[in-house]
């Protein structure tokens, strides 16, 4: 997606260790303008995967979800990673380390929202390890739910996430799939 890659490259910072830095656009603040296409996009790329609900993980996967939700007029359910006290009881849980934060979070959905008959695409902001993107595989799962496609809006294909999603028989698609950062430069 050239707008999305025009964006990365204008905006985006490589902070080393593997980060990229998106904040100005999607990761703190977000251009809607943007997400709007990015929603377009998977919409256009799922159509036929006849799904029934979006799910991502709070809280950078909720705009590009949000705007792919809309565009298919489906609803959106974003993992929490703090369950409130209004939360169903037994939601689905999953542990997933957090590359940029360091740490390990667990990501709770509640069976309110999530249940065996659905047919769900993944939507989330980054594909890199997968370990996010995993977490919700099994917590699709633990619902009864079918998986039907994963998005990830920036792949870095350098960390090997896909390979770790391969044994999937679903669409697993990205917007812009950074292959490098060499000398501070990003590679598509």
């Amino acid at each position: 997606m050239q707008i999305l890659k025009d964006k990365i490259l204008k905006e985006g910072k490589y902070l080393g260790n593997g980060i990229l830095k998106v904040d100005s656009f999607m990761n703190h603040q977000i251009d809607p303008a943007l997400m709007k296409e990015i929603g377009q996009e998977f919409a256009n790329r799922f159509k036929s995967v006849r799904a029934t609900r979006i799910l991502t993980a709070e809280t950078s996967g909720i705009a590009p979800a949000l705007a792919c939700a809309m565009v298919m007029e489906l609803p959106l359910v974003f993992a929490r990673k703090h369950m409130p006290i209004t939360m169903a009881a037994n939601p689905f849980t999953e542990r997933a380390e957090s590359h940029t934060k360091g740490t390990v979070v667990d990501l709770n959905v509640s069976p309110e929202y999530l249940k065996a008959d659905d047919r769900v695409i993944i939507i989330d902001d980054f594909l890199a390890s997968a370990r996010t993107i995993t977490a919700l595989i099994n917590i699709v799962a633990s619902s009864g739910a079918e998986l039907v496609g994963i998005g990830a809006v920036i792949e870095k294909t350098f960390e090997g996430g896909r390979a770790k999603l391969n044994h999937l028989t679903i669409p697993v698609e990205s917007l812009a799939a950074i292959k490098s950062f060499d000398n501070e430069q990003i590679n598509f």
